[in-house]
């Protein structure tokens, strides 16, 4: 699998709108995340028309329109969304178990080849759709708040601390104690205790 650019800024721009919801913001404009991410509005727009297709974004016309997330954080899975963008997660066709394709190696059943890449695929199925939309907000909402940095899509001045209160962090403790439980160290690095879903 390779994350094509085209499916980075579709998952930036997700998470865009997923944080710009937790902080009160529930829809941005085009002009906003082409901004933030520094991408092309017309390069833009074509990813957001293949997600609202899929039914992860919908949209608004008019001088408060914009976009806005079209289902819960927590139904966003990040494999779910590179399938829809770059295609199957794995990294040989004879191993996806979404768009199978018979290679041209003569005994599929033994090849050591197909064996290793059949484990690099559910390695790295097991991770991305484990992990929501949901999930990565609050890592990303936590690490402002860790560095008291203001977030992105506050148009004023406002402690992080204040727009996520206490009873709302309270309510999200035991997720983020599963999440923390995953992504472990300053770079996020991954851990992995779970039996893998079904793909």
């Amino acid at each position: 699998m390779k994350l094509s650019k085209r499916g980075e800024y579709a998952l930036r721009a997700l998470i865009d709108l997923g944080i710009a919801s937790e902080l009160g913001w529930p829809m941005l404009q085009i002009s906003e995340l082409a901004s933030k991410e520094k991408l092309p509005i017309k390069f833009l727009e074509q990813i957001f028309t293949q997600l609202k297709s899929a039914g992860y974004v919908a949209s608004r016309r008019g001088k408060f329109g914009g976009y806005s997330l079209a289902r819960p954080m927590s139904q966003i899975k990040f494999g779910a969304v590179i399938r829809l963008i770059d295609g199957p997660l794995a990294p040989i066709r004879c191993v996806s178990q979404m768009s199978y394709e018979r290679c041209s190696c003569p005994d599929e059943a033994h090849c050591g080849l197909r064996m290793l890449m059949f484990d690099v695929r559910n390695a790295i199925s097991t991770i991305l759709d484990r992990y929501t939309l949901a999930d990565i907000v609050e890592i990303t909402l936590r690490k402002y708040r860790r560095d008291k940095v203001t977030p992105p899509f506050l148009h004023r001045s406002i402690p992080l601390t204040s727009v996520l209160p206490q009873k709302k962090e309270a309510l999200r403790s035991k997720r983020r104690a599963v999440v923390d439980h995953h992504f472990s160290g300053s770079r996020g690095r991954e851990t992995n205790n779970h039996p893998p879903k079904p793909r």
